[in-house]
């Protein structure tokens, strides 16, 4: 049960990183360092915004209920 949930806890950890960084740069950063200033003014969809904050929310959710779940499981 330890190795599933390790499992899915790395799959989530790598989602994490890619749908954060896929996230449009709200300000001066590291996201216009990077071209973030060049493509705002494209105007993304926010339908695709919208949709990319509830995957994230999502997966987080995933991640932080295997986190509390294998601190639960190798707690005894």
């Amino acid at each position: 049960m330890t190795l599933l949930f390790t499992i899915v806890l790395m799959i989530a950890s790598c989602l994490m990183i890619l749908l954060v960084l896929l996230h449009k740069g709200r300000g001066g950063g590291l996201s216009d360092m990077f071209g973030g200033g060049v493509s705002s003014s494209l105007g993304g969809s926010s339908v695709a915004e919208r949709n990319l904050d509830r995957l994230t929310v999502g997966i987080g959710v995933i991640w932080f209920a295997c986190v509390v779940a294998l601190g639960l499981l190798l707690a005894y």
